[in-house]
């Protein structure tokens, strides 16, 4: 496992940051204490082998030798299928965190991703299309809260499930979004306070700190 190289941005905008998606990935690889590297690619040249890697020039992606994995859900349940810190081992608990894992993707973020899109670039005003976003992402909170009001972990144990749901709930947790949702909110705070993802955070934002250092020669 010496082998996995964790692919990101060299720089991002302030706004972003402890946001980007290679979060979720330093996440999982810290909870599974699995030894990686960080390596980066220009946030402002995307290059025909970003590309051949990431297909619509995000990131993340991880290589594993000569396999190479993009978007984050992948990536997740690629890392699950080598460490019972990440996927239960028995079949009804894989099944479990893998539709919670589409559902977070599927379900959750469809909505929470333009609402917090939305909220980071300034106020959304009380436009149809602002109402639109809002109530769509409440009446997934209000399916969502009941659930999690039930259970510490939606796989029974932390998996990588959790790693997913909790972040895309992290962007709405920041501009209050959860606050007539306890659980929801309870939740993420759960999540967070896990010393790996506390590591993961810190790396992610110390990594663009240096090219922020970098740039101005400090």
């Amino acid at each position: 496992m010496a082998n996995l190289t964790l692919t990101t941005f060299d720089w991002v905008p302030e706004m972003p940051r402890g946001f980007v998606r290679d979060l979720r990935v330093r996440w999982a690889l810290e909870e599974a204490a699995l030894p990686y590297r960080v390596a980066s690619v220009p946030f402002g040249d995307r290059s025909a082998a970003h590309f051949a890697h990431q297909p619509f020039g995000q990131v993340p992606w991880l290589t594993d030798g000569d396999i190479s994995i993009f978007e984050s859900g992948a990536i997740l349940l690629y890392l699950g299928e080598r460490s019972a810190a990440l996927m239960p081992t028995d079949r009804r608990g894989r099944s479990e965190a893998m539709k919670w894992v589409f559902a977070a993707l599927n379900s959750v973020e469809m909505p929470s991703l333009p609402w917090s899109m939305l909220k980071f670039i300034g106020d959304p005003g009380d436009t149809p299309a602002w109402k639109f976003v809002d109530e769509f992402l409440k009446l997934r909170l209000k399916h969502l809260e009941p659930v999690l009001a039930s259970r510490e972990w939606l796989a029974g144990s932390f998996s990588v499930a959790d790693i997913l749901m909790s972040d895309v709930l992290r962007p709405v947790d920041r501009f209050d979004g959860l606050a007539d949702h306890p659980a929801c909110r309870d939740y993420v705070a759960r999540a967070t306070a896990r010393p790996a993802f506390v590591k993961a955070h810190a790396a992610q934002m110390a990594h663009f700190a240096a090219a922020d250092a970098a740039r101005t020669g400090a």
